[in-house]
């Protein structure tokens, strides 16, 4: 079976100028598409029917221009592990792209009206095997959006998986939050902080000498650590 729609698709971007769709729109459609039509192995016929027919439905959908496309809206927000990927999931449906994360690990989304689409997400531990994880989700269309310590996060529009279905005609308002700790996320950060105060007080009331505290700070370094990429991998998995 041959790959090469470009005929299909030249045919519906014409018919979709023709109906007054934005080019921009109009790209990000044929592109969506193409990705798709690679994840199913289908051609674009079987799957959407003649192009002229396609392209009147999709124009019909699109929103009327009623003057310059809106400015990108931004957003940045942040979850503990137990709740990223569920809120990643909504924001992702309501349009929210993530471009990276920052230094605070914070997610740092846009959205732009009148072109947004629907976004999937997912969270891989990559550590020492990150090409591995690269070479196994790039192929289905994953693409990096950023890390934060030894795990990382995908994106791809969920065109790759629904189709059309994934092009939004209204968006939602932002959320009013930007931080979503849950208890777990709070119990974990207040049993941490307060390891480390009882270590610092005792030291430095010369109850606990310097050769003791740093072993045991460093200790419990390592094992924070341990406990939180196994939990990470215990969620990972129950999640597939």
């Amino acid at each position: 079976m041959t790959t090469d729609h470009t005929g299909y698709f030249e045919e519906l971007a014409s018919a979709l100028r023709a109906a007054q769709v934005p080019e921009e729109q109009t790209a990000a459609t044929v592109a969506d598409l193409t990705a798709y039509l690679a994840e199913t192995g289908t051609a674009p016929e079987e799957e959407f029917g003649p192009a002229a027919a396609f392209a009147a439905q999709l124009g019909a959908a699109a929103p009327a221009v009623t003057g310059p496309p809106g400015e990108a809206e931004t957003w940045t927000w942040t979850a503990d592990i137990y709740n990223d990927r569920r809120l990643l999931a909504v924001h992702g449906d309501q349009g929210w792209e993530v471009e990276r994360l920052d230094a605070l690990g914070r997610f740092v989304c846009r959205r732009t009206p009148g072109t947004a689409l629907r976004w999937e997400y997912r969270r891989e531990i990559v550590g020492g095997r990150r090409e591995e994880v690269l070479g196994r989700l790039v192929p289905e269309g994953w693409e990096p959006c950023g890390e934060w310590f030894f795990y990382a996060y995908f994106k791809r529009p969920t065109a790759a998986s629904a189709g059309p279905a994934a092009t939004l005609d209204t968006l939602p308002a932002r959320p009013a939050r930007s931080w979503y700790i849950g208890g777990k996320g709070w119990a974990l950060s207040a049993g941490w902080l307060v390891a480390v105060v009882l270590i610092l007080v005792a030291y430095y009331s010369r109850r606990v000498d310097f050769a003791v505290a740093f072993p045991v700070l460093l200790a419990g370094t390592f094992a924070m650590t341990y406990w939180a990429r196994r939990t990470v991998a215990r969620s990972s998995d129950a999640a597939t």
